[in-house]
Order: C-alpha cells, then structure tokens, then sequence
C-alpha cells in the first residue's frame, strides 16, 4: 500500500469490514530532526511512516464488543488480514463496557481525499543558522550546548461506516536546549514549543542559558524543607497535564481520585484554588490548535473507541477557580449525569496574572526558583501527591535579586493542592513541559508562587 494515498486505504479497509460496525484510522507521519553537542551539530535526518488502526465492532445478546488491531507499514497484502484480525479480536472479546452507538451525521471534510501534509529539513530554514550563532556565542562565552529540535507533522484520516470522513493535520515541533560548563558541574536547561520553528530564537534562549550558568557559579547547600518557590511555566504545565490526565469523571465518581467528593460523587462546583484560575482546553485555541474531532486508538478511562469522529468544543476544566467540568466519555456522561466532555489535546492555565518571571523574583524576599521539574510520580491518588526531581538549576533569591544556585531536591506535592495555595500568577505564556513533551507538547501556563513548596529531600546531581 506504499504508493495507496491514506484516504484510499480507510475506503479499501472499510469495504473489506465484514463487523457490524467499523472505523479505520490512518496516521501519516513525516518527521524531521536536529541533534547537536558540545556547539556541533551530530545529526539530522527526515523519516516518514503510517500506522493503520482497525476497529471493529460485533453486535451480540450481551451487548457490542470491540476488537482493536494497529500495524505500522501496512502493504496490499496484510490489509485484509489486518481487517480480519480486529473482528476476530472483536468476537473473542467481551461486550465493551464503553459501548455506544458509533457516531454519525458529521460532514465529511473535503479535505479528506487531499495528499498528507509533510515536513522537511527546510521547516529549520531560519532556525539552523541562528542556532549556529548560538554555537558561536556559546564557544566564545565558554560554555557547551547540548539539544535537539524535532517537528513532526502528522495527517490524520479518519473513516467509519457510519460515514465519517475527518481529517487533521497536526504539526508538532519541540527545542530542548542544554547549556553546560565544559567541567560538567553547571547545567541550565530551557525549551520551546512551535508549530513550524519561526517563532523560536535560540540565540535568546542560549543567553538566558548564559545568565543561569552566571548564576550558578556561587554553590549554596541547603537541607530540605518547605520554601517559598516559584514555579516556572513548564513546571506547571507538566504539573497540570498530569491533574489533566487524572481528572477523569467516572474514577472520580466511584471515589478513586483526588476528584472525589466524601460521602460519594464529585468535587464538580467546589472551589480549587483564591485565584482567579481559569483551566481549559480549546481545539482552535491560537497557536495551541488541536484535532476538533475525537481520535481514539484505543479505550481508556478518558477516552472511547466508539467516541472516534465526535466533535470537541472548547471546555473550562476550572472556572474562576472552581471545579467545572471533568473528563467524560459519552460512555461515562451516561453513568455520572455529567456533561460529556471528551479530552482535548492542548491544556491553557491561566490566573489574570500579568507579570514576568523575572518581576516575581523581584518582588521575592527570599525563595527558591526552580527551572523544570524531571522523573514525576504518583504516589498516592487519593490527593494526587506526586513525587519527582528538579534539574538543571534550582536557584536562590535573596532581596528580589538570584544570589546562587543551589541543590538539587526531591519534592512531595499535590497539584491540586498547588493550586489550593498558591498565593500568585504570573502571565499566560506558551511552555515546553519537560518531563512530559513526549506526549502532550500543546499547553500554555503562568509562572506560580507557593509559599511553602515541600522539598522532601536533597537530591545528587546537577
């Protein structure tokens, strides 16, 4: 099926469907990378792949059952058996808990028939020689830098027998920039998040590098505590994209989650946080924008196969720091009450703040800023505690001004409650999360002030 455009592929595989019902997901991926060390580039290079998923669906006595199969490289001849095998699946398996009516009565795109959208080595047109200066600044200020820039551009075709012909195309590029001093004893980290590399400067982001590893040059050993933090926007951003991920409703009104309200239900109209919070998803969301339809590979508790092709609008999770809405399924909208309100793929916070981080830490007597946090954990889902690490620089303020770095710490904190007791926001901007841009890169968040941040431990390294 190499030379088969994708669109062809979903009509072939629905025709082959024998199941009661059937969608077909084709992905059409095209990539392109930059890797760099010690001011060099390393490496580069530019894949393409497609990945077909069949779903198929068996109507029995006890209700409908799904069968899921997902292959990469699929040629003419495994199609069919490809197509056989999720009914097969399907008619091994129990009846879906999740089961609904396939959706239908969504125009088709016409865009639907179109070639897949794909990237180059020209989308780092500008980017790769501002990055060489970024080299040569970096050299001349004695220092290293370590990294690697992606973007990734995939078309989605979906098709189903009930009619549904979508489409998406969604570009995705990230920069992780590392500078480091030529002992290996400082390291400073920063990263960005863009849709087609124009709006990233890396020989800004390599000065700002500069200044960390400046400031890292005096070495202040604290024990653990409690401390008033600020925490960047990358660091609540993965902070959020985990509540995000835990803020299912059905796990919530069976009493599981940090969502839960005692004595049964959910925490749906309490209030999450003093400031003015305000946390949502929005597929048009500018410079955030995300697939308008479901796309479900597989079930999960925020996400249903049977849901494939339905509309997504733009939700508040948190409304002026109330608890608003929860993730719903229509599956689960049935077994709560709840509005069905499918996950989007981009994630906004923001608090009305209006200053930078650099006005926080002005305003700072004395506190910690931290510049990512790495290796998050639940610990216990009951309050949402996650456990984790800083990296790559956690600093001292001292009189509004940062006197030192010093050690790295192990934390112990709930987001929920981050929220419940952060005393100050700053502006809503665009942020790469760190610990997880390998699966959610679309999100936006202001800088926190917490008062008592627990660092649980110190923690080896830099």
């Amino acid at each position: 099926m190499g030379r088969s455009a994708p669109h062809e592929i979903v009509e072939r595989a629905l025709e082959l469907s024998r199941a009661d019902g059937c969608v077909v997901i084709a992905d059409e991926e095209s990539s392109a990378n930059l890797r760099w060390a010690r001011n060099a580039l390393t490496t580069n290079g530019v894949t393409r792949g497609r990945t077909l998923t069949v779903i198929a669906t068996v109507d029995g006595a006890r209700g409908t059952a799904a069968g899921v199969v997902s292959q990469g490289a699929v040629t003419a001849a495994e199609l069919e058996p490809l197509v056989r095998a999720a009914e097969a699946a399907a008619r091994q398996a129990e009846p879906a808990e999740d089961a609904e009516p396939l959706v239908a009565g969504v125009a088709p795109d016409a865009a639907f028939t179109a070639p897949p959208a794909e990237t180059s080595a020209e989308v780092f047109g500008a980017f790769a020689p501002a990055l060489g200066e970024a080299f040569a600044a970096a050299r001349s200020g004695g220092r290293e830098l370590y990294g690697f820039a992606q973007h990734t551009l995939v078309s989605h075709y979906l098709g189903t027998s009930t009619g549904l012909r979508l489409r998406h195309d969604q570009p995705t590029g990230t920069l992780e920039l590392n500078a480091k001093s030529p002992d290996g004893t400082r390291s400073a980290w920063s990263g960005a998040a863009t849709r087609d590399f124009t709006d990233v400067d890396p020989l800004a982001l390599d000065g700002e590098l500069a200044r960390r590893l400046g400031w890292a040059e005096r070495r202040i050993e604290l024990p653990a505590g409690r401390y008033e933090t600020l925490l960047p926007p990358s660091a609540v951003a993965d902070l959020l994209i985990y509540q995000y991920w835990q803020s299912t409703a059905r796990e919530a009104a069976e009493g599981r989650t940090v969502f839960s309200a005692p004595g049964g239900g959910t925490r749906i109209g309490e209030r999450l946080s003093p400031l003015p919070v305000s946390l949502r998803s929005d597929p048009r969301e500018p410079g955030l924008e995300a697939a308008p339809f479901a796309l479900a590979h597989a079930s999960g508790d925020g996400s249903s196969v049977f849901d494939n092709g339905l509309p997504l609008e733009p939700v508040e999770w948190i409304r002026d720091g109330v608890l608003e809405r929860l993730v719903t399924t229509r599956h689960t909208a049935r077994l709560t009450g709840l509005p069905s309100a499918p996950m989007v793929d981009n994630l906004v916070l923001d608090a009305g703040g209006t200053r930078s981080v650099e006005e926080l830490v002005a305003d700072t007597e004395r506190g910690l800023l931290l510049t990512c946090l790495w290796y998050i954990r639940e610990v216990d889902p009951a309050t949402l505690l996650l456990t984790g690490l800083t990296r790559d620089g956690v600093y001292l303020v001292e009189h509004g001004e940062v006197t030192g770095a010093v050690n790295n710490f192990r934390f112990n904190e709930s987001p929920v409650a981050l929220l419940a007791r952060a005393t100050e926001a700053g502006r809503t901007e665009r942020t790469l999360p760190r610990e997880w841009n390998d699966w959610f890169t679309r999100t936006a968040a202001p800088a926190l002030r917490i008062p008592d941040f627990n660092m649980s431990s110190v923690s080896p390294g830099v």
